[in-house]
C-alpha cells in the first residue's frame, strides 16, 4: 500500500511544489486505515464522492509553494487511481459488500414518537 507521502512525491512530479503541499490531502485519503489497516479502508473515502468530500474539506482549489493554482480534485482524482486504477462510485464499493442480518434490522419507532392519528386530528379541529 503506498503511503501518503509517495502519493505526494507523486504530485511533485506532476504539477510540481513540494511533498509539504500535498500531504494533508492524501494523507486523509488513507486516514481510514485507522480503522482497518488493510485495503477494506478504501471503501470509505476512495470513490467520487470521497473526491468531491476532499474538495470540501480542502477548497475547491490548492496554492501550490510554486504558486501554481491546480483543482483539489485532481489530487484526489490522482490518489484513487494511483491505488485501483480507476474511479470508482460509492455504489462500486456498496455491492461487495455482503449483506448481513443485523445490518437490516431496524426499530420502528413511528408508534413510539408519533401522537395516535386520532388524537392529532381532535387537536388541530379545536
Amino acid at each position: 500500500m503506498a503511503h501518503p507521502y509517495h502519493h505526494s512525491l507523486s504530485s511533485v512530479r506532476k504539477w510540481g511544489g513540494t511533498v509539504d503541499d500535498y500531504l494533508a490531502i492524501h494523507s486523509w485519503f488513507d486516514a481510514s486505515k485507522r480503522i482497518t489497516a488493510d485495503f477494506r479502508h478504501r471503501a470509505l473515502r476512495h470513490h467520487a464522492e470521497g473526491i468531491f468530500m476532499a474538495e470540501t474539506l480542502f477548497g475547491p482549489t490548492i496554492t501550490l509553494s510554486s504558486g501554481l493554482v491546480i483543482p483539489t480534485r485532481w489530487v484526489g482524482e490522482q490518489h484513487v487511481i494511483e491505488d485501483l486504477g480507476f474511479i470508482p462510485s460509492f455504489a462500486d464499493w456498496v455491492k461487495c459488500i455482503r449483506p448481513e442480518p443485523w445490518m437490516g434490522r431496524s426499530r420502528r419507532i413511528e408508534r413510539e414518537v408519533e401522537p395516535p392519528l386520532a388524537q392529532t386530528a381532535n387537536t388541530e379541529a379545536a
